[in-house]
């Protein structure tokens, strides 16, 4: 089952984050993701939502997305992200229909 990796991330130091930003979409893509939203404009239509830059990522199931964020490729980029950022990372899985 399709699964997502679901992010609000404020970045807190705009000098050191671009690296994560260059670096992570190939790592994504490594374990077969694929971003469907990267930090476009959010426009709310109901309730306080607190997005900043919102990112959801596809991956083909649950393991995998896991697989990703454990993963020692990305393991710097983390680092560097939560050093440079606010975040609320989840992961959601996706419908079966």
């Amino acid at each position: 089952m399709t699964a997502y990796l679901i992010a609000n991330i404020t970045v807190t130091d705009p000098e050191r984050y671009p690296p994560y930003r260059a670096q992570v979409p190939g790592v994504v893509t490594q374990y077969g993701g694929r971003f469907l939203v990267r930090a476009g404009a959010v426009h709310p239509l109901e309730g306080e939502l607190g997005f900043d830059r919102f990112v959801v990522i596809e991956f083909p199931s649950l393991e995998v997305a896991k697989q990703f964020y454990g993963s020692p490729e990305y393991a710097p980029l983390l680092k560097l992200r939560m050093e440079t950022t606010r975040s609320q990372v989840a992961f959601v899985e996706g419908a079966s229909l």
